[in-house]
């Protein structure tokens, strides 16, 4: 499908477990250069059921995940097909959708989203362009992260492009080639802690705050394994549960002085990853509204200019890329960076539902 405009949906479901994001998006191609319009665009949380399916299921069995697949194609494929009737949405080319990733370990071969089954386009009633992640693992890469070539094609202004979610992954150019990987978890770890207290998450990082350092925590963390391996590299929920949630509960202090902790530790690592510490860092992601967090980043790297978004941009980031990802797919043009992946080759990644 080569033209010059294209009317599209873009949807995405994070690990932070806050909801499907979905954008109405128009992009326009002129001269080789991509532009953007995010149109209509909203957030639809899960509820308390779906929240708690969501993170059981990285325990489940085969048969258990079959069916939450079936089950979430219908959830997110009805989600869809309301948004779209809701804003009286005409003639879309297609609807670009992630899914949500329930297991990710491409160094068994293996990564699962749910929400990609051929039912979707049926259920929404529209051509669907999604599963853009299995194609890479199955070429020896990491199935992630995908969203660089995204920075490349549409934030080219911007020296480094830091997502804050549920995990930390950042990209930059070095010699015309997009380097990319994830650094850290983020409000995987942070939200598990706010709900503890209580709360969906930490508004503005006020509880972390008013909690203390514990240097002996903080050094632990830092000396984690995978921060010692090269990129590429990504991360799962997997690792959180098995690794980094038991190294902090094996310390007896509040759950705020383990939230300030792990702030620091975060920033401490975004630092870190950058190779040069100065130019412009654009950050999106929910936790690009985590106050302290983003005040302890601008501590270690005093000399870059951290640029925060409006709001569609620094929320729906991934919807629009994503959004991106399926129109390069329908253009037969590649759309996954083997420079970020680690895959055999650049490719063109993700299914195509009628």
């Amino acid at each position: 499908m080569i033209k010059e405009h294209y009317n599209i949906m873009g949807v995405m479901s994070g690990t932070s477990l806050d909801g499907v994001d979905l954008a109405h998006i128009q992009f326009t191609i002129l001269n080789n250069q991509w532009q953007f319009q995010i149109l209509e665009c909203e957030t639809i949380a899960y509820d308390e059921s779906w929240v708690k399916q969501l993170k059981s299921a990285v325990n489940y069995n085969q048969n258990q995940l079959d069916e939450l697949n079936q089950n979430y194609t219908k959830l997110l494929g009805n989600i869809i097909r309301d948004f779209i009737e809701k804003h009286q949405l005409k003639n879309i080319d297609a609807v670009c959708s992630h899914g949500h990733t329930i297991l990710h370990q491409p160094q068994n071969g293996l990564t699962l989203q749910i929400g990609n089954l051929p039912e979707i386009a049926s259920y929404c009633e529209q051509k669907v362009v999604c599963d853009f992640r299995v194609q890479d693992v199955k070429l020896g890469g990491q199935g992630a992260p995908l969203v660089p070539i995204g920075d490349r094609i549409l934030f080219a202004e911007y020296d480094y492009c830091l997502n804050l979610g549920g995990f930390s992954n950042v990209s930059f150019e070095t010699d015309g080639t997009r380097i990319a990987f994830d650094i850290s978890p983020v409000n995987t770890v942070l939200n598990f802690y706010a709900n503890q207290l209580g709360f969906d998450y930490d508004d503005k990082g006020q509880k972390a705050q008013s909690g203390t350092m514990h240097l002996a925590l903080f050094n632990a963390l830092n000396q984690l394994d995978f921060y010692q391996k090269p990129f590429p590299k990504s991360l799962g929920f997997e690792y959180v549960k098995e690794i980094v949630l038991p190294l902090i509960e094996s310390y007896s202090i509040t759950i705020e002085d383990k939230m300030h902790t792990f702030t620091e530790h975060v920033a401490y690592q975004i630092a870190l990853a950058l190779p040069v510490k100065k130019g412009q860092l654009l950050v999106t992601g929910g936790g690009a509204y985590n106050d302290f967090l983003i005040e302890r980043m601008q501590y270690h790297l005093p000399e870059t200019d951290i640029i925060i978004p409006d709001s569609e941009v620094l929320e729906f980031k991934e919807a629009l890329i994503f959004g991106l990802l399926g129109v390069l797919k329908l253009r037969g043009e590649i759309n996954v960076l083997s420079s970020v992946t680690g895959a055999k080759t650049d490719h063109s990644s993700g299914e195509i539902y009628q």
